[in-house]
Formats: structure tokens, sequence, C-alpha cells
């Protein structure tokens, strides 16, 4: 056997037995590349090293996107700011690509009357810290709920609670819609105080906190589960007419129709 057969046939056992898949899969490409173009040894080595990186990172965003389950086609650069004077843009994009506030387990509100993008905000950070290496869960509050009830009915409540600690950020849509009984808001407030200066929590709510009496099922649960949301928090305020109405209205009264 020439060296030649033995480089082609030993090398992908070697690269696999590593766990460097790309560059298996692409090294002889990129040796065809390098003698035509007269790499050195070096070069060559750190355009293996740059192709692996790259592949694996974008792998890794991908099923982290995946896992996520934020809605599609919700990010920084189709939201308009033009629209929201009471957003600071500044603010947006250094919370959505700086997570040093997830590693201090710190929090985000979001309020705002319903349609004027609360949602889409959330989800548009949520996707920008997943190409910072964040895992990201996006869950309606009353599917969320439903998933704590049951695990607790189950008795498989601290299981799913730690399951979802994997989560650097768990993003909980439109809390109001959660109904004010004592079965549904005693978990949420379990989930709250379990996460509690942990684990950070993204919050949209249509009511500001003192409607929160609607929510939690008694006054001393809701001061509690907010002073633990706002303690280490960031606040964000939407003061907008809702986009969904003025689209219908502008629809309306457009010519034709």
């Amino acid at each position: 056997m020439n060296q030649t057969n033995s480089l082609q046939q030993t090398l992908p056992i070697l690269l696999k037995s590593l766990r460097l898949p790309y560059m298996q899969q692409q090294w002889q490409e990129i040796e065809t590349r390098a003698i035509h173009e007269g790499w050195s040894h070096g070069q060559f080595l750190l355009a293996l090293c740059e192709v692996e990186q790259q592949q694996r990172y974008s792998s890794r965003v991908q099923r982290y996107l995946k896992e996520s389950g934020l809605p599609s086609a919700k990010s920084l650069s189709n939201f308009d700011f033009t629209c929201c004077p009471t957003v600071k843009e500044g603010l947006i994009l250094q919370i959505a690509q700086d997570a040093s506030w997830l590693n201090r387990g710190e929090n985000l509100l979001i309020f705002g009357p319903s349609g004027v993008g609360k949602t889409h905000l959330a989800s548009a950070i949520g996707r920008s810290l997943i190409e910072f290496n964040v895992r990201v869960k996006f869950l309606s509050a009353t599917f969320l709920v439903q998933q704590l009830q049951q695990a607790k009915v189950e008795l498989q409540l601290p299981h799913l609670l730690e399951k979802l600690d994997k989560y650097d950020l768990l993003i909980i849509d439109d809390i109001g819609y959660v109904k004010k009984s004592e079965a549904e808001t005693s978990v949420l407030f379990e989930l709250i105080a379990h996460r509690y200066e942990i684990k950070s929590l993204l919050i949209t709510a249509n009511q500001t906190f003192s409607e929160w009496d609607t929510i939690f099922a008694d006054a001393t649960m809701t001061v509690a589960a907010i002073d633990r949301l706002v303690h280490h928090a960031t606040i964000i305020e939407i003061r907008q007419e809702s986009f969904r109405q003025k689209t219908a209205f502008a629809r309306s009264n457009s010519p034709g129709e």
C-alpha cells in the first residue's frame, strides 16, 4: 500500500474517532485547493479547523432554533422600531447581543396592549441570543401552565422544572391569559420561584403589575411573584396603538376595498 492510499484510508478513520465530522467530509476538497494554491501546512490546518468550527456553529444554531419553538420570521431586522418610540433600539440590541444578563439570572419583562409587537420583540431577542450560544425555549403561558399542572398531578413537577433548567432563557408569552385559579397560578409561581436568581425569564404581558391580581389566586402570591421577577429585571413598556388594528383599518380604507 503506497503512502497516498494509506492516508486516504487512515485519515478519515482518525477524524471520525476524534469526532471531527466536518473535517472528515471536506479534507480532500481543501487539500486539493491547498495544493493548487501552494498553501503551507499551517494554512491547510487552519482551513480545516475553520471549516470544523464554522459548521459546528451553524449546526448548533439550527439545533437550538429547532428546539426553541420560536415563531418563525420574527427577527430584530424586521421589527419596526420607528413605530415604537417608547422602545429604545440600542437597549434592545444590547440585551439581544450580550448574554451576560443571563449569566446573572436576570429577567426581562415586556408590557403593552395586545397587538403592539411584544411577542415579535421577545422572539427576536431569543433568536438573536441563540446565535450567541444561548439555549432558549418559547412557550405560551397557557400551554406552559398546562404542562406544569399535568406534571404536578403525575408527581413529576420537580423533574419538569429541572428539565426546563437546561434553557438559559425561558420565554413565557402572554402571561395575562392564565386563568385565575389556585391550581394554575400555584404551579406558575413554583416555576418563578424555582428560577429566581438562577435562570432567566422573559415574560410578555398585556397587564401592568397593578393588574396582576387577575392572574394569581391571592394578593400574597401576586406580591411574591412580582417581587421575585423584578428583583433583577429590565422592564420594557410598549405604549403604542395595535399594529393589527392599524393594518386592518388601513386595509378597510384602501381604494377598491
